[in-house]
């Protein structure tokens, strides 16, 4: 019988939980179909090296946006880019310890802590393309880009009524109520 009491509990706080609002799933990570352990050292060093390179350049590319939101006086698009940059920052910092560990393992023939050393570089440059991707959310770039060759056409429907909607024709057929003959107290 006790049993059946606590079974009863699990099963409530089990179906609290799951009523709970929903998170949003995980971002998906598009890992490449081989393995570290896969790769040889050598290209693990070269590739761990690439990766290093193009989180740079996107940290100059945040930072550039970053000093864009500060001249625009855009406290919003500061605060996000900001946010996304310290991450960035993060990342970068993680990877390129992870570099220097790789290099220790690839040099002492480590193949266990060199497969993991690459994975959290190759992970970090993942993550650091998708912060890439907010900052320009965040700035707005995915949501409007324009170009000088851009040309915008705009169709105007010819059932539409004519005249200005601010300012309507008045109502014809209103009869104003007279007011009461006599007063009720």
């Amino acid at each position: 019988m006790r049993y059946i009491g606590v079974l009863v509990m699990v099963l409530a706080n089990g179906l609290a939980l799951a009523q709970t609002a929903p998170r949003p799933p995980p971002a998906p990570v598009a890992m490449s179909a081989e393995k570290a352990s896969d790769v040889p050292d050598s290209q693990k060093l070269e590739r761990s090296s690439k990766a290093i390179g193009s989180m740079r350049e996107v940290l100059r590319d945040v930072l550039a946006k970053l000093e864009e939101a500060r001249r625009a006086k855009d406290v919003v698009k500061l605060n996000c880019v900001n946010e996304k940059l310290t991450q960035i920052k993060g990342l970068l910092r993680i990877s390129e310890q992870a570099d220097v560990s790789l290099q220790e393992a690839a040099s002492t023939r480590d193949p266990t802590s060199s497969a993991h050393e690459y994975t959290k570089v190759m992970i970090a440059q993942q993550k650091v393309a998708q912060l890439r991707t907010e900052v320009e959310k965040c700035i707005g770039q995915l949501a409007f880009q324009a170009d000088e060759n851009m040309a915008v056409e705009v169709e105007e429907p010819s059932n539409l009524p004519g005249g200005d909607p601010t300012q309507p024709a008045p109502v014809e057929g209103i009869v104003v109520r007279p007011p009461p003959a006599s007063a009720v107290q």
